[in-house]
């Protein structure tokens, strides 16, 4: 059953992400900074956790997972060392899957030739 849940939220904000580009007229980027920022809104009226426990990976892979992340991160900083965990909580959090994809890119560049 996780498995279908995990399908089905994970499906739902794929779905979401693909109407406010077709429906909605928005670039790539624009749907991808609504997506970030709903999951962060989410995640800071407390729903986001929730979802997370019900469908597992559908709602940690999506980009939505990445606003959770930050605010999460930040919060729990906060929470700790005051106004300035708001910002270290976020690289904090954050900083491992941002190195791994610095690093992995830069390794595909020195691998593969670029078309342009």
């Amino acid at each position: 059953m996780t498995f279908l849940f995990a399908f089905i939220v994970g499906g739902l904000i794929c779905v979401i992400g693909q109407l406010l580009m077709d429906v909605g007229k928005l670039t790539p980027a624009h749907t991808m900074s609504a997506l970030v920022v709903s999951g962060a809104i989410l995640d800071g009226l407390g729903l986001y956790e929730p979802l997370i426990d019900f469908a597992g990976a559908g709602a940690t892979v999506p980009i939505t997972s990445f606003g959770n992340s930050l605010v999460h991160g930040a919060m729990a900083e906060a929470e700790r060392s005051g106004i300035i965990g708001v910002l270290t909580g976020i690289f904090e959090v954050t900083s491992a899957g941002i190195s791994a994809a610095i690093i992995f890119g830069f390794l595909a560049s020195l691998v593969f030739k670029s078309k342009g």
